[in-house]
């Protein structure tokens, strides 16, 4: 099987750092996000990738092959923004199986892909995460805070994707998988959601999510969880 890296974005929330590198080597703890992403798919087995790359995409090119990760990639390199469904229309000539994982190219997280692999066309949800905190009431009296809590009943899509071969006919030229193609295949019948809970999961999409991350990371040790055969 083969993943796809959507690492296109402009990351322009993350500015001045994407000024003059792209989002996907944008690093936490001292390894660019992309790199923890191919460590990640690797873990489970995935040796073959895809980058979906535009801005800056030299710099993508050139960190990626400095390297010795052991896996087989190639790339997709986009002139102008495709969204992530065209970029992944562009490069389906590179993916060439029954079916392949997609990553968004900001997601650093640990669910288990296994169970997403079990069904065809799938999307990992994780519940609601809210970054406020919440204040618990009983007859207008404080009974404790909850700092940033899971809303368990409402789910959120987390970026991590199993698709089918049959998709592909579904994606658009330029525009965004999740309200294009997904739309479609959920009219049909056609569109699975794998919940997880208590995961690890970060979306990169601001320096305040840096910080957190990198926290977070340290805490969970991630790096060693990657390690772990």
């Amino acid at each position: 099987m083969k993943a796809v890296l959507l690492s296109g974005g402009l990351g322009k929330r993350l500015r001045p750092i994407t000024d003059y590198i792209p989002k996907p080597l944008v690093p936490l703890d001292n390894t660019p996000i992309i790199e923890w992403q191919i460590r990640y798919f690797k873990k489970f087995g995935i040796k073959e990738f895809v980058i979906c790359a535009g801005y800056r995409s030299d710099h993508i090119v050139h960190y990626l092959e400095s390297k010795n990760f052991g896996v087989d990639i190639m790339y997709s390199i986009e002139k102008t923004p495709l969204g992530t469904g065209g970029a992944i229309r562009k490069a389906q000539h590179h993916i060439g199986s029954d079916s392949f994982f997609v990553i968004n190219g900001d997601v650093i997280t640990n669910l288990d892909l296994r169970k997403l692999k079990k069904y065809q066309n799938a999307i990992a949800v994780i519940p609601l995460r809210t970054s406020f905190g919440l204040v618990h009431i009983d007859d207008g009296r404080v009974q404790k805070f909850e700092e940033k809590p899971e809303i368990s009943h409402i789910w959120m899509n987390a970026g991590v994707y199993h698709l089918s071969s049959n998709v592909l006919r579904y994606l658009p030229r330029v525009g965004n998988i999740e309200n294009t193609t997904f739309p479609a295949l959920s009219k049909k019948g056609d569109l699975n959601a794998v919940k997880y809970t208590h995961v690890f999961w970060h979306s990169i999409d601001s320096h305040k999510d840096i910080e957190e991350c990198v926290d977070d990371m340290r805490s969970v040790k991630y790096s060693h969880f990657l390690s772990v055969k």
